[in-house]
């Protein structure tokens, strides 16, 4: 795991994440205190570290807030339920974090953690003061909590990087309908599906690269969504991606769909990619 160093480094640059527990006994070393190398990585157990990753305007004069997390996990996924546990302040944003966490994502797609896995839209008149604050607790750990800020410094390019000559993908679900592009995203559905069925999750792709990768994940539901594949790399020429989905208990769920030119080296740019999110009813 010595490739991970470097992520971790990186990190503790990036990180703006805060106790809201009471101090732990002594001789504990609490969360917030352990140094970040790669001698936290664990196959299974560790909390998740949410993360704030930056901030941009829209054309309306509102403001975009991005947050991803970090699963020190690279084994296990698991679960957090939106409530006491999983939950964003002021109430009026909650309830767009995901309650389901992947563990460290897998070479080739070595993309180290989740990049702005959901965001919130504040009004133009949230100031340098004001916060959005997204908390996550895993059992008796502590809690983990990240602010959501408009700092200079956190600015981010959207939904184009004129520097570095990036642009986000246009996403297009379905192959049809409204087409999406940049981290705003767009919300589709709902979709009706029968427990354990395959149904195929389709988007087509406009983006000016030879290839580009697309990524499905489950974002929130009470059940297992299992992915024929859940990254892939589009061959040169081709503009579609699917991947059969198969969700295994009736109830709400949504995937998250992303696209970007190359997640090994433009996502730690924080520019510039797509965010699908489709909401799915399981009977």
């Amino acid at each position: 795991m010595k490739g991970w160093f470097s992520g971790f480094a990186w990190i503790t640059g990036f990180l703006a994440v805060v106790s809201t527990t009471a101090p732990l006994a002594a001789q504990e070393i609490t969360i917030t205190e352990r140094p970040w190398t790669g001698s936290v990585l664990t196959p299974a157990g560790a909390p998740i570290i949410p993360l704030f990753d930056g901030w941009y305007s829209n054309a309306d004069g509102t403001h975009t807030l991005c947050f991803g997390y970090y699963s020190p996990n690279w084994e296990e996924d698991f679960t957090i339920p939106l409530g006491a546990n999983n939950f964003i302040e002021p109430a009026q944003f909650d309830g767009r974090q995901p309650d389901y966490f992947e563990h460290i994502p897998e070479r080739p797609f070595s993309y180290r953690r989740r990049y702005c896995a959901f965001s919130v839209q504040v009004p133009a008149d949230f100031g340098t003061n004001d916060r959005v604050t997204w908390t996550l607790q895993r059992g008796r750990e502590q809690a983990l909590s990240v602010p959501g800020k408009l700092v200079p410094a956190y600015q981010l390019d959207e939904p184009t990087a004129p520097g570095r000559g990036d642009i986000a993908p246009g996403i297009q679900f379905g192959g049809e309908g409204p087409v999406a592009q940049g981290r705003n995203g767009m919300y589709v559905g709902p979709i009706t599906v029968e427990a354990n069925q395959p149904v195929a999750l389709t988007v087509a792709v406009d983006h000016p690269d030879d290839e580009v990768w697309v990524g499905w994940a489950k974002h929130q539901g009470p059940g297992m969504i299992t992915f024929s594949e859940q990254n892939t790399m589009m061959d040169p020429g081709s503009r579609t991606a699917t991947a059969t989905a198969r969700f295994s208990e009736p109830g709400e769920y949504m995937v998250r769909i992303q696209s970007i030119n190359n997640p090994t080296q433009a996502f730690e740019f924080h520019c510039c990619w797509t965010n699908v999110f489709v909401e799915v009813i399981v009977n």
